[in-house]
């Protein structure tokens, strides 16, 4: 991964977890949380949509959709365990 990619990836990230901040109403985690949120998001999004045969396409939609899905499932998870 070359820089380029890498701060596309904390970019798309950070987009990916603010949105869910936003969808989860006060569970944004600040900047360099949301940013945290949203990577692990991607990962967590990739995985499951990948376990699914789940595919959107697109150069940004795509990313944004899949990092999101896995940022409200892990919002969503880190509020269950909050709970607790």
């Amino acid at each position: 991964m070359d820089a380029e990619q890498l701060i596309l990836f904390l970019i798309i990230g950070g987009v990916a977890g603010w949105l869910a901040g936003l969808i989860m109403k006060g569970r944004g985690l600040g900047l360099v949380g949301n940013i945290v949120v949203g990577v692990v998001g991607a990962f967590l999004g990739g995985w499951l949509f990948g376990l699914l045969e789940i595919s959107i396409g697109g150069k940004w939609l795509g990313p944004i959709v899949t990092a999101l899905v896995g940022s409200l499932i892990l919002l969503f998870a880190i509020g269950l365990i909050k709970k607790k």
